[in-house]
């Protein structure tokens, strides 16, 4: 992918640049909420579900020690390692294609994990657009957030920490309540109040 091509918007953050293609989420303010309140350590191990343009794979290899990420979009994955490079941390991300954690291994855990959810409630379709993947949570907004609570929690070190955006309109206590089941502390560390909607940041650690 070439950064500079004519169908790719430019957003910038903080020192970063990123280029957007026209088959990639574009970043939102769900995006930037999750992006001022990322805090990653030195030594920490990143994984950032559904990368799409790279920007918070990017913002936390700035400082982690290593950054997985993945997204099931070839455009996305693309886009993210032209991204990296751009910003000087291609080194330390290890880009892959797969839904969830599918193109991850079952040894591999993280101090860090990332995920802006799908999690608009929508109507079900058999075919949907690339960035319709990166937005539509289905009937009730949980189709992705839902598989995402369970395997989560399998792939956190110890003390190991969890970033969730999610909507008031996919149900935000049930969320909470499936991250206490399976034995992390979660809570809300930053919202965004819309009309119909308010999106929140979820914090959840394993203790």
């Amino acid at each position: 992918m070439k950064l500079q091509e004519e169908d790719a918007k430019k957003i910038f953050f903080n020192d970063c640049i990123f280029y957007v293609s026209e088959k990639v989420y574009e970043p939102a303010e769900d995006t930037f909420l999750l992006a001022e309140n990322l805090v990653v350590n030195e030594n920490d191990v990143v994984l950032d579900v559904g990368t799409g343009c790279g920007m918070f794979g990017i913002l936390a290899a700035k400082k982690a020690k290593r950054v997985v990420a993945t997204d099931i979009n070839p455009y996305a994955v693309s886009c993210a390692k032209a991204n990296a490079r751009q910003n000087g941390v291609l080194a330390k991300i290890d880009m892959r294609q797969g839904n969830l954690f599918e193109s991850v291994k079952r040894n591999e855990r993280f101090d860090v994990i990332i995920f802006n959810a799908p999690y608009l409630p929508t109507r079900e379709s058999k075919k949907r657009s690339w960035i319709g993947k990166a937005w539509a949570g289905g009937k009730s907004g949980r189709a992705i957030i839902e598989p995402f609570l369970s395997e989560a929690p399998k792939y956190l070190k110890e003390k190991g920490r969890i970033f969730l955006v999610q909507s008031s309109l996919s149900d935000i206590d049930k969320t909470i309540q499936r991250f206490k089941e399976n034995g992390l502390k979660a809570a809300i560390i930053a919202e965004k109040k819309f009309p119909f909607e308010t999106i929140v940041l979820i914090r959840a650690i394993f203790h």
